[in-house]
């Protein structure tokens, strides 16, 4: 029976006070919810919206603060710095009248997690899956995970909620679950500093480091400019939009990062795309150059027209002049046969070695070899490296392989590679003038160049010639 038309009337005018009511009431985004992980010792923003000129009380732990909400409706209160300790309750009032408390708040460590499909690659498709997934029993373990967004603008929100680490949030069919590197680097902090940890991940599979980059910063940069305009299904910085900038500015220890597979064929131009990037989230978040640790790209077989190695040589690049970033390199623990190597337990606890030794100040080894100079001795080249460790080795107690050597020909030959102490000694029959050494080169190399304490060496180059093809 239709309803006479008064009473429409009178729905739909409480379905309209209702959203006025909905749209003037105070509110969080997503990240700032129950079961979170707020970042320990240092300043923790809170924010949200309310109507226009609401002041907006925040109780946490303790200590009481006020903002009220500007012209656009956001407010922000920042509390002093926390500590590890019980679950906290935070409530946040309106002077509308509005409150919300939020319930089991854990202190600790929090840090991001991204880049494309070997980040968003989930527990369920890396080694010893079943069992992973069974054992993932761990309540100071909390995820969030952002769903995929892309977005013209920044966005405000995103639409997630935390979890307790357990079996059931951990997992899911397909690419569905949360990150496996991320689980692995968080469940290795975990145990290492006894304090809880947040993770949070924003990944998408296939997707290049222009894609994460804001628009600003793209162009500020005269070689990036040309990627601020896009055209497809993406557009470079939508998912820096729609992924990245809800999240500011959550407190943060800082950056996990395993990408750079999408832009193989762009090798040249992320020697500035991938600093230019870790810049522009470093200056979203405002909390100075915080950690950011990445996973080197696995050896596979890309196109002839795409060379790996120089890929490599980007992320090398970056690392060695970007402060306060770490690279865990991989080529001892992909499968060349598949772009989603399955051991992402190594993968995790190679970026928490570096977190461990870099920002939380353990004295530990946390990186493989790292070329540093040569020395050019008589037919023979000396190679110097950073990150010795307990002394050189090869990891499979056999001679070292996928070295090159070449005069000033250009050419490049299999070389003979001896460690003399803390060097490598290279040298071939008939090239008697070495000017350049090559380690690892190749899409599919499978070299075994480490340290004792078991950490791969990074594939170099002490040239910079272009137009070489890979040594195969």
């Amino acid at each position: 029976m239709r309803r006479p038309w008064f009473v429409r009337s009178l729905a739909c005018l409480a379905l309209f006070l209702s959203c006025v009511a909905s749209e003037a009431a105070v509110r969080l985004p997503a990240v700032i919810g129950d079961g979170m992980v707020l970042q320990r010792g240092c300043p923790v923003p809170i924010w949200g919206w309310a109507a226009k000129g609401e002041e907006v009380t925040v109780t946490l732990a303790d200590k009481t603060l006020t903002a009220k909400a500007d012209d656009d409706g956001r407010w922000k209160v920042v509390f002093p710095k926390l500590e590890v300790g019980q679950p906290l309750e935070m409530t946040v009032r309106g002077s509308s009248g509005s409150l919300m408390t939020l319930k089991n708040i854990l202190v600790g460590e929090v840090w991001v997690c991204s880049g494309q499909s070997n980040m968003e690659m989930g527990v369920g498709l890396c080694n010893n899956a079943k069992e992973e997934v069974a054992n993932a029993k761990y309540p100071d373990i909390r995820l969030f995970m952002v769903p995929k967004v892309k977005a013209e603008l920044p966005a405000k929100d995103v639409h997630a909620t935390w979890k307790e680490c357990s079996p059931k949030t951990i997992a899911a069919d397909g690419w569905c679950g949360f990150s496996a590197a991320a689980y692995f680097f968080g469940r290795e902090l975990h145990k290492e500093l006894k304090v809880p940890v947040g993770l949070i991940d924003t990944s998408w599979g296939g997707t290049p480091a222009e894609y994460w980059t804001s628009r600003n910063a793209l162009l500020a940069n005269p070689t990036l400019k040309p990627l601020a305009e896009g055209e497809g299904m993406y557009v470079n910085s939508y998912l820096y939009n729609g992924m990245i900038a809800p999240l500011v500015p959550y407190a943060i220890r800082g950056a996990i990062w395993y990408q750079g597979e999408t832009n193989v064929g762009g090798a040249y131009l992320y020697r500035t795309l991938f600093p230019a990037m870790i810049a522009d989230w470093r200056a979203a978040w405002g909390q100075g150059d915080f950690p950011f640790l990445f996973a080197q790209i696995a050896p596979f077989p890309y196109a002839p027209n795409n060379p790996c190695p120089e890929l490599w040589e980007a992320q090398l690049m970056t690392l060695k002049s970007v402060p306060n970033t770490g690279m865990a390199v991989t080529t001892d623990i992909g499968d060349v046969k598949d772009i989603h190597p399955k051991n992402k337990q190594e993968v995790g606890r190679r970026l928490a070695l570096w977190a461990l030794a870099r920002s939380y100040n353990r004295p530990i080894v946390c990186s493989g070899p790292i070329y540093r100079s040569m020395a050019i001795e008589g037919n023979t080249i000396r190679l110097n490296f950073d990150h010795v460790g307990g002394g050189l080795a090869a990891s499979d107690g056999k001679p070292l392989a996928e070295f090159t050597i070449a005069g000033a020909d250009q050419k490049f030959v299999p070389a003979t590679a001896t460690i003399d102490g803390d060097t490598i000694v290279v040298r071939a029959e008939g090239v008697a003038k070495p000017v350049a050494v090559r380690f690892a080169w190749r899409d599919i190399a499978q070299p075994n160049l480490a340290n004792k304490d078991g950490l791969p060496a990074s594939p170099f180059r002490t040239d910079s010639w272009k137009g070489v093809t890979q040594h195969k």
